[in-house]
């Protein structure tokens, strides 16, 4: 205001020698004259003093290449050079690692789950490997398994999972496990058809599927799941899945897959599938010497169809079928049937699967054999590692497990501690009877070391859904001790948790 008053001042002052003006204005005039005069200087004043502000408070220029800050500009090296995308032909050198698509577009989720356990078996019947007898109990962090997701384009998706097994351990020699679980880029189509390749989740029963630690009410995987059909099971491939909708509340899911096919022979004409591990070392992921590659120029097919008439009732059937002999003169595939089943009515939940497996010829001598003690093709294979009795290879092996779930949560737990125990917390009792008999071609069914039957007793407590702490008491009448290969009666005590991240 005080600059405008002296402004105004001297224009008035001004008028004087401008006496033909002044001698024709009338003060209305005068008054116009002085505003637009005193307005135009402001003005001119004000551009001055932004000038003169922004010349002072200016960076330097740019100088490129960035050496520092976010990658999405540690990448550009050149104004512009933003806009073009990486090829071959791109410039740069060591600032090349941060010029990927998604550093400027970041859509990729990183998580995982992460499980720790305490076991005390009854039997020294846990092993301590490199020929050292068997222990009682054990700390084991069985599991670290990072997942990567990432939505490529609306249509495009990528889903992986790495996963770390016995982690305390440095190599493989010591059975620590390191390996994509699954990796595979997903087109969308629409719900009843999508394509999908890459390393696959075989779709046979339910829970080689959904086998999360965090997941599951018990720690250990069901017996069926650890030699039928060996959790995680896993191949390269490629095929369709998809949902269709046959009625108002029912719901059909589907997939189909033309993956690598089995291993089941090692380089000497060994049988992979044996009694004591069941079909485990006939896994691609397993395969030894191979690189995964395949092993005979043929392929497997997999399939699950899952039909699910209302919410909380789903029955599904799947079967595998690949040849597992490297020798392009043998045919002996591997097939595998399961059926899995889910129940939930109110906190109550019944799940289960059963399978059945048949490697065709897996007794008998292949084509081209070179195993100790010279069998001919087609003999039957006696004295075999990884077998009971006479050490014959098994053909055909089954089973089944099936559990109940009741979620509850105590009133006066809640009232106790209503942070702890209130809503989205639940404790679980959980009831599990498994049976497996790796090897059906026993007459008299029982002597085998695969013959393995346990009941589970469980609670456990989940603060939120994803992190639970689990404690089971497991009775096996008939157990395995790999320790000294003989069958025993054995009891265990198991405590551990698990969370997703």
């Amino acid at each position: 205001m005080r600059i405008r008053s002296i402004l105004g001042a001297l224009v008035i002052a001004s008028l004087p020698v401008m006496p033909a003006l002044a001698e024709n204005m009338t003060p209305e005039d005068i008054k116009r004259m002085v505003d637009e005069a005193v307005d135009k200087r402001l003005q001119e004043r004000e551009q001055h003093e932004g000038a003169v502000e922004r010349r002072e408070s200016a960076p330097p220029p740019v100088q490129y290449p960035v050496p520092v800050g976010p990658m999405s500009d540690i990448k550009v090296e050149r104004p512009g050079e933003e806009k073009v995308p990486l090829s071959f032909g791109a410039t740069g050198s060591g600032r090349l690692v941060y010029a990927k698509p998604f550093v400027s577009a970041p859509k990729a989720i990183l998580g995982g789950y992460v499980d720790i356990q305490f076991r005390s078996q009854q039997r020294g019947s846990i092993e301590a490997g490199d020929g050292r007898p068997g222990v009682t109990n054990n700390f084991d962090q069985q599991r670290f398994v990072p997942f990567f997701y990432a939505d490529v384009t609306e249509h495009v998706k990528f889903a992986a999972e790495l996963e770390i097994e016995h982690g305390i351990r440095e190599s493989s020699s010591n059975e620590i496990e390191t390996g994509l679980e699954f990796a595979h880029i997903d087109y969308l189509v629409n719900e009843p058809v999508n394509i999908r390749a890459g390393i696959l989740l075989l779709p046979i029963g339910k829970f080689n599927l959904l086998h999360d630690s965090p997941l599951n009410d018990l720690t250990d995987r069901p017996l069926v799941s650890q030699f039928i059909i060996p959790s995680t099971m896993s191949e390269t491939g490629a095929g369709f899945y998809g949902t269709f909708y046959p009625g108002r509340t029912s719901k059909m899911d589907y997939e189909l897959y033309f993956t690598t096919g089995p291993c089941g022979y090692g380089s000497d004409g060994t049988p992979l599938v044996n009694e004591a591990d069941g079909t485990r070392n006939g896994r691609q992921r397993t395969c030894k010497g191979h690189d995964g590659a395949d092993i005979n120029n043929g392929k497997a097919v997999v399939g699950r169809l899952a039909y699910s008439p209302i919410l909380g009732v789903e029955v599904a059937g799947s079967s595998y079928y690949g040849n597992a002999n490297q020798n392009g003169s043998n045919y002996n595939p591997l097939s595998i049937t399961a059926i899995d089943w889910t129940l939930l009515r109110g906190p109550f939940e019944l799940i289960g699967e059963a399978a059945w497996a048949y490697t065709r010829g897996n007794s008998r001598a292949p084509i081209g054999n070179t195993i100790p003690g010279s069998f001919a093709p087609g003999s039957l294979l006696t004295g075999i590692e990884g077998n009971s009795g006479a050490g014959t290879p098994p053909q055909r092996m089954n089973g089944f497990y099936i559990q109940g779930n009741y979620h509850f949560m105590p009133e006066f737990l809640t009232n106790l501690s209503p942070k702890r125990f209130g809503p989205g917390s639940t404790l679980t009792a959980v009831i599990r009877y498994d049976r497996v008999n790796t090897n059906l071609d026993n007459s008299n069914g029982t002597g085998g070391w695969g013959n393995l039957e346990q009941v589970s007793f469980g609670l456990n407590y989940r603060p939120i859904e994803d992190t639970v702490f689990k404690m089971s008491y497991q009775y096996q009448p008939m157990a395995f001790n790999p320790t000294t290969n003989q069958r025993i009666h054995d009891n265990a005590f198991v405590i551990s948790a698990a969370t997703y991240f």
